[in-house]
């Protein structure tokens, strides 16, 4: 495909997501009500969904203490979603920094970075409202977070803000409708899934545009960063610190977890949907293959 027709369709394809976000935006401080009281009984992820259902830690732990431990866990989510939140944005920031202005395409980064910071907002409410710590990731994933837009450019960044986004969106959208759910849980998560798919097109378009222009030594650095963030993408979900608010020692939890094929199975499911597109695009291979195993995203 020439470089106009390209261009031509990345205009196109931004245009109808400016239109979209005009029409189907939210408010978080208007559209959840931050002041409904807290549902008795019901957990903050589903059951089947913690790191720790189907273990013999698992076992030992009260009704109460399961509903506690999903609180946790959803709040260590939560803020980790911020985080790549945050991260994504300086990388939308620097993608508009060098950018034509008065492009749709450009135009629509920054309706995406506006989208982001109402996102970050309303996960920090939701962790404050439950009455949880904002965990976020663990002290070298914070500081590893850093240098990533530096190092990100591309196809890899494009596929790495895919990566948080769709695993993310893969575990809302099984709970958005769950009536067994937090009602607040699921109203956050239903608003993200909702914007989140606008986002979701505009990246995929730009890896296989990207990709398309690469030579075989830039398809393996982008091949090699995708992985590794994808890896400390699904490293980062559970704070091992969540488990200490039901009586687990942390190092004994994230043991735990990380060897209990049930919560494996579902970092394996969450990337179920992006790991096929990654794979077809040209980013799975040989160089970032290490990592992709030990995130459990390949097999």
């Amino acid at each position: 495909m020439s470089r106009a027709l390209q261009v031509n369709d990345r205009e196109k394809t931004a245009a109808r997501l400016l239109n979209s976000s005009a029409r189907n935006s939210y408010d978080p401080e208007v559209d959840v009500d931050w002041d409904a009281p807290l549902a008795e009984g019901k957990p903050y992820i589903p059951f089947k969904r913690s790191s720790l259902y189907g273990t013999h830690l698992w076992d030992r732990l009260s009704e109460e203490q399961r509903i506690e431990l999903t609180k946790h866990e959803f709040a260590s989510i939560a803020s980790n979603g911020l985080w790549f939140e945050v991260l994504l944005m300086q990388m939308l920031l620097k993608e508009f920094y060098n950018s034509d202005p008065r492009t749709n395409h450009a135009q629509y980064a920054l309706t995406e970075v506006a989208d982001e910071c109402r996102h970050s907002t309303m996960f920090a409410k939701a962790v404050d409202r439950i009455g949880a710590p904002a965990y976020g990731p663990l002290p070298l994933l914070h500081r590893g977070g850093r240098i990533l837009p530096a190092v990100l450019r591309g196809p890899s960044a494009y596929a790495s803000i895919l990566v948080a986004e769709e695993i993310l969106d893969r575990f809302q959208r099984d709970q958005m409708y769950d009536e067994d759910v937090q009602p607040l849980v699921r109203m956050v998560n239903r608003i993200h899934v909702l914007e989140e798919a606008r986002h979701v097109t505009f990246a995929r378009e730009e890896v296989v545009r990207r990709m398309a222009e690469c030579n075989a030594a830039e398809r393996a650095y982008h091949q090699y960063w995708t992985a590794l963030v994808s890896y400390c993408v699904c490293l980062s979900l559970i704070n091992p610190h969540v488990y200490k608010a039901v009586g687990i020692r942390p190092r004994d939890g994230y043991q735990a977890a990380w060897a209990n094929s049930n919560f494996l199975d579902t970092l394996h499911w969450g990337g179920e949907k992006i790991m096929a597109f990654l794979d077809e695009a040209g980013l799975v291979g040989k160089p970032g293959m290490r990592w992709w195993k030990k995130a459990q995203l390949i097999r």
